[in-house]
């Protein structure tokens, strides 16, 4: 005989979530929360997710997407109703873009009046409810469903949870009326199910693998393409021997996070100019592998793209050429291509080339940060080359509009990490909370210009960073304006009255707040630097308070304006 017992639905989705792997909960309460609270109180903290209290929405989604880019562990976020989801929204739309699995809830009005539990019983339950309140994410979400009854709890959440890890990953979202998480349901030992896996990663067609092969022994400068990989740094090592062995230049233009090591000879830099005189392009899990408009291949070029999905199709518009498309796991397309492709006698001789021009790249990169750098203000080359020289094996940077990697060392994959193509501003300082939470004692730094640390909600961050002792260096390359905005005005009319003027409207910060005094509030040690001959020391002393005092650190930097970067 089976036993039975009664749970509400919050417990039930409480314990639900940590059965699926999920060890933290970002919360931003609100009114909807009571079940959810009273479950937490109620039920074993061996048996539910960490609760973590997030005092912006924003930060909320970000902190779970940089825990799984360190992890590759599933995260949960939980916001409040309608409003809640509406500030959350923009860091879906960057989880969307970057395949990131997030379990996504947000509470939804009573939709009762009275008589059950969980009925309304404020002025704003009436004000916040909406027809259509998961229309905020539907667009960006795998999977979205409201909540009905409490016993859905326990399946809903493994069934949401299986969907958003399997390829091509993504956001899901579940909407949680007030009734069904306070009712109760009996549960029997005999319903407990174990909780669904994700769908095995896809293989490559043998047919399509031959193809490609044949392809690649037969060009006489091949490219590959890529911008990510897989959190364990897999990808890496088989993307590095493939590329060796057959003499293949390795490009990662709009990396989102990378994937080979600054020294890996076969890396030729970040620039988006890899389809130049390139006779084949394979390209790897990458959205946006060139700019038509500005790098497109030539006609005579041979064009191959990878991926769980790789036309990309949850974009409306996306036309790039492609041969030869193939459904696959990276990893395993790239281990099947060098189990099949045959190395030739030229491939030496590409490696050769390829390793001579990678090192004349970092020298000539080098050379770079040194002479334009220690100035007042600096500039972005310089503060990257300070920054590389400080971080070790295991440090990680988030980068929005921060640092450029080509005068960086990074010891390996998933050591820089950049803001996503979806362009949600804030991301970097909220994102590299989250990996700090999965990764103490270890450095983490998060390099931003000053519009994106505005976006950040810095006050909510440090506030983060202090209660949970997330002891990150922050660094923001502060120039006064947003550049990124500046640089798009005059790269789309350069012979006309933008590209020549001094000021360029709706783009100035100024007066530019003290943004140490912010960090201070929250007891960060945290300076303003004018001069880069400044800096290599405040960044040695920067890691030393993060390491013997487990503080954060900001520094903000004066850099100068680049028509570049």
């Amino acid at each position: 005989m089976s036993k039975q017992n009664e749970k509400t639905g919050a417990e039930a989705l409480l314990e639900s979530m940590k059965a699926a792997g999920i060890d933290y909960l970002f919360a931003n309460a609100g009114t909807d929360f009571p079940p959810i609270i009273e479950a937490l109180m109620r039920l074993d903290p061996s048996r539910v997710p960490v609760p973590v209290t997030i005092p912006h929405e924003t930060a909320a989604v970000a902190m779970a997407h940089g825990a799984y880019l360190v992890s590759g562990r599933t995260q949960a976020v939980m916001v409040h109703v309608n409003v809640g989801l509406a500030n959350a929204t923009m860091g879906v739309i960057n989880a969307a873009s970057d395949n990131i699995p997030i379990l996504v809830m947000s509470g939804r009005t009573p939709i009762t009046e009275s008589g059950r539990k969980g009925s309304r019983m404020t002025p704003i339950q009436y004000g916040q409810e909406m027809f259509d309140q998961t229309s905020l994410v539907r667009d960006a979400v795998k999977y979205n469903y409201e909540m009905r009854y409490p016993e859905q709890a326990s399946p809903l959440v493994a069934r949401a949870v299986a969907i958003a890890n399997s390829e091509p990953k993504g956001p899901v979202y579940l909407s949680l009326p007030k009734e069904p998480l306070s009712d109760t349901a009996a549960v029997h030992s005999s319903d407990v199910k174990p909780q669904p896996p994700a769908m095995t990663p896809s293989q490559p067609d043998p047919t399509a693998i031959a193809r490609l092969a044949q392809m690649l022994e037969s060009a006489r400068h091949p490219v590959i393409i890529c911008q990510r990989g897989d959190a364990e740094g897999k990808l890496s090592f088989a993307l590095s021997e493939l590329a060796s062995t057959h003499g293949i230049a390795v490009f990662e233009p709009f990396s989102l996070r990378n994937v080979l090591a600054s020294k890996d000879p076969v890396l030729q830099g970040y620039a988006p100019n890899g389809t130049e005189g390139a006779d084949l392009i394979i390209v790897i899990d990458s959205d946006t592998p060139w700019i038509e408009a500005t790098n497109a291949p030539t006609s005579q070029a041979q064009v191959v793209h990878i991926g769980p999905d790789p036309h990309f199709s949850r974009m409306p518009v996306r036309g790039y050429r492609t041969d030869l498309a193939i459904t696959s796991d990276p990893l395993a397309a790239v281990l099947a291509l060098q189990g099949a492709a045959r190395p030739t006698e030229a491939a030496i001789s590409r490696l050769d080339q390829l390793t001579t021009s990678a090192e004349r790249r970092r020298h000539t990169a080098r050379a770079r940060s040194t002479s334009c750098g220690a100035s007042n203000p600096m500039t972005a080359e310089w503060i990257s080359a300070c920054v590389s020289d400080i971080m070790d094996q295991d440090a990680v940077v988030f980068s929005e509009l921060g640092l450029l990697p080509s005068y960086m060392d990074l010891h390996g994959p998933n050591r820089f990490f950049n803001n996503v193509h979806a362009g949600g501003l804030g991301w970097a300082m909220p994102a590299a909370l989250g990996a700090q939470l999965m990764r103490p004692g270890k450095l983490t730094i998060a390099a931003m210009g000053d519009g994106s640390y505005i976006f950040a909600n810095p006050v909510a961050c440090h506030q983060i960073a202090e209660a949970l002792e997330l002891p990150i260096l922050t660094i923001v390359k502060n120039n006064e304006m947003w550049n990124a905005v500046r640089r798009s005005v005059i790269n789309g009319y350069r012979d006309e009255l933008s590209a020549h003027s001094d000021t360029v409207p709706l783009t100035s910060l100024k007066p530019v707040p003290d943004f140490a005094t912010v960090a201070k509030a929250s007891r960060a040690h945290a300076i303003r630097l004018e001069n880069g001959a400044d800096l290599p020391a405040a960044l040695k002393h920067a890691i030393e308070i993060i390491r013997n005092e487990r503080r954060q650190v900001l520094l903000d930097l004066s850099c100068a304006v680049s028509d570049a970067h």
